[in-house]
Formats: C-alpha cells, sequence, structure tokens
C-alpha cells in the first residue's frame, strides 16, 4: 500500500528500462542510406549508416543518473533527478533534431547527390519512444523523490559515521588478549 502511494517501484523501473533501452537504441545506426541505389554501387554497407554519439552519451548519463537516485537522500537526490532530467531532455532533442542533421551529414561525408534517400531505421525509433518515456519517469521522481524511501544509514562511508572506537583501539585490545567483538566486557586477560 506504501508504495502504490510513494510510486517507487514503478517510477524507477520504468525509469531505469527506459534508460537502459535507451543507451542501447543510442549505440546503433539511426539512419541508413537507401541500399538499392545506383549511386551506392561499390560503397560498403557498414558506411551507408550513421549514429549520433550525443545521444548514446546522453543516454548513459540518465542510467547513471538512476542508480545514483536509488542510493541517495533528501536533497542529493533532488539534484541527482534534476541533472538526470537535463540529461534526458538533451536526448529527446537529439532524437528531434536527428531527422534535420543526420542524412544530410551522411550523404555529405561520402560525397553523394542529395536525391539520395536516407531512412530512419527502428533503433532511432526506440530511442525516441524510450527518451520521452525517461523524461516522463524523471518528471515523476522529481514529484515524489522526497516520499521515497532511502538506504540506511549504515551503508553510509566510514568517515560519515559516528563510531566511537578507532582502529588502533582494537588492535590495542587484542593485544591485551581481549575480543573487541565480545558484547560483554571483559577486563582482565584470559586466563592461560
Amino acid at each position: 500500500m506504501a508504495e502504490r502511494r510513494s510510486g517507487f517501484a514503478s517510477t524507477v523501473g520504468a525509469g531505469l528500462a527506459s534508460a537502459a533501452l535507451a543507451s542501447v537504441a543510442a549505440a546503433k545506426s539511426w539512419f541508413t542510406l537507401g541500399a538499392d541505389r545506383p549511386a551506392l554501387q561499390g560503397i560498403p554497407r557498414s558506411e551507408t549508416a550513421i549514429d549520433m554519439p550525443l545521444a548514446l552519451a546522453l543516454s548513459l548519463v540518465v542510467l547513471a543518473g538512476w542508480g545514483a537516485v536509488l542510493v541517495s537522500r533528501g536533497a542529493l537526490r533532488r539534484w541527482l533527478v534534476g541533472v538526470a532530467l537535463l540529461a534526458a531532455l538533451g536526448l529527446v532533442a537529439c532524437v528531434a533534431t536527428a531527422p534535420f542533421v543526420l542524412p544530410d551529414e551522411l550523404r555529405r561525408g561520402l560525397a553523394l547527390p542529395v536525391h539520395v534517400s536516407a531512412g530512419p531505421t527502428g533503433w532511432y525509433v526506440t530511442t525516441a519512444v524510450a527518451g520521452v518515456v525517461s523524461a516522463l519517469a524523471l518528471v515523476q521522481a522529481w514529484r515524489l523523490a522526497p516520499r521515497w524511501p532511502t538506504m540506511s544509514s549504515r551503508y553510509d562511508a566510514p568517515a560519515t559515521r559516528v563510531d566511537a572506537t578507532d582502529d588502533t583501539d582494537l588492535w590495542k585490545a587484542l593485544d591485551a588478549g581481549l575480543d573487541p567483538t565480545d558484547p560483554s566486557p571483559d577486563t582482565g586477560p584470559p586466563s592461560p
């Protein structure tokens, strides 16, 4: 019942899945040239496709952002959601500008005439859908993050925890013949 109110599992699940899918799809070719054109004779098939490396970098930032959001709390969590949201919006902007930039860039790189067609691949469409879902999940995370559960403080770095004993005290106890992990304090050395 508490999960339904906080939206933690559904939001994080949708965000992680869409960010992972966007990362995979952004690494693939987004646009390809028509292979049946006479102008493409002699050009290797691997050179007739183009991708957008900026989209891959932004999708990896979104994916890493979700990982950081899971282990953070408080104001830092909201700040991390904001950074990941900016990266997701950048990914959506890359997808929106790609049809106007990538086909021409591909034709210029191969010195082909403008009439040679270039079309989007399924990876481009997948990146577009995953990018929008990531952005929506991050907007939802921005709204709901203050109500989400956090990790216990026992997972914090040792320097941030207050601990009465330090390592030298433990070594001194071992030198004196005491067991520092024993909850019952024994004041004397063990008997022979």
